[in-house]
């Protein structure tokens, strides 16, 4: 598969990633298969989390006895504080059963609060740069679903990587974001390609992303069958049809307001409902473990239940969604998928 330099970290990375969120759902023996798989195809950029259950021990066993300059591997840690962060890396390391880790990300950075305790005195950040001087991490990068505050963090310079949510549905980061990668020779990593299991037409997918030659699309795989789609797509370098962009079109004005950009804007919610969990408990349910749900969405969906329809989210919702409508559908399709 052809390869790109990556930004500033100058790492040639293949035009696609693997993401390691699905391999949580399968045994150790067809996650090993699914990534060898997917390395097989010219796959060399592996992209995971502390937080994905055993996603990294599975990508570890999979690159057992391989030479590790020829993988390109990221995870990410969730942690705010210093002490937290490096245990995180350090249990990273070990379950991948690596010496390094080429791009390591503070995890999700979507509020001012959780910026500030990461960058303030004894944070997260602090850690991240200990981990680059000793050699644990090779470059620093971090992850968000939010463009403002990804926009100021780019612009303070402190990071080579950046993975923000993109997809020809949740296309924010094309105004201001891409170009400012770009502009700052900053590695591109777009998130959920596929909206996070949303969007089912592969084709459509990778046809648009591809336009950007300054970002890598990192689909989450389950199964080969999945990643030699995608793989086949993006080495035949198949271009967008004008058809193509008509569906888009009309596929845009179908998600219309109904589409939460996870940014968060809308908390806090007085009855503490995390709205952004409830609202995208489709794609959720569609991309985690049964059990994996439950825990991270279930206690949101209970307190959605207890919402009064204060409409105070909605006059701090950018994307002006009808959130305390939404709120019921998410609620009456959790029931119907797992179970009032």
């Amino acid at each position: 598969m052809k390869k790109v330099r990556f930004g500033k970290t100058g790492l040639m990375v293949s035009r696609i990633a693997f993401g390691g969120i699905p391999i949580m759902r399968i045994s150790k023996a067809d996650a090993v298969k699914v990534v060898r798989e997917a390395i097989d195809l010219g796959i060399n950029f592996i992209d995971t989390a502390h937080v994905y259950a055993d996603s990294e021990e599975k990508i570890g066993e999979a690159i057992k006895g391989m030479r590790r300059e020829d993988l390109v591997i990221a995870s990410k840690s969730p942690a705010d504080d210093k002490a937290a962060f490096n245990k995180d890396l350090d249990l990273s390391l070990e379950r991948l059963g690596v010496d390094y880790i080429d791009i390591y990300q503070l995890h999700n950075i979507a509020s001012e609060a959780k910026r500030k305790a990461i960058f303030g005195p004894g944070g997260a950040f602090e850690g991240l740069q200990e981990a680059v001087k000793s050699g644990k991490v090779r470059w620093p990068a971090f992850s968000s679903h939010s463009i403002p505050l990804a926009i100021e963090i780019m612009k303070g310079g402190e990071f080579a990587v950046v993975q923000i949510p993109f997809n020809y549905i949740d296309n924010a980061a094309e105004k201001d974001i891409i170009p400012l990668a770009k502009e700052l020779d900053m590695g591109f990593i777009a998130m959920k390609p596929m909206g996070g299991g949303l969007l089912d037409n592969a084709g459509l997918s990778f046809r648009y992303l591809l336009r950007y030659d300054n970002i890598i699309p990192d689909p989450g795989i389950e199964r080969i069958e999945e990643i030699r789609e995608i793989a086949g797509i993006v080495e035949r370098e198949e271009a967008l049809t004008e058809e193509d962009s008509k569906t888009i079109e009309k596929l845009r004005s179908e998600f219309g307001p109904s589409w939460c950009h996870r940014c968060d804007y809308c908390q806090p919610c007085p009855q503490g409902i995390f709205i952004s969990a409830v609202l995208t408990t489709k794609s959720t349910i569609k991309r985690l473990t049964r059990d994996r749900v439950k825990s991270m969405v279930g206690p949101a969906v209970e307190k959605a239940r207890t919402c009064l329809e204060c409409g105070d989210c909605m006059t701090r919702c950018p994307y002006h969604l009808e959130i305390p409508k939404l709120l019921k559908e998410g609620v009456a399709y959790w029931d119907a998928q797992m179970g009032a």
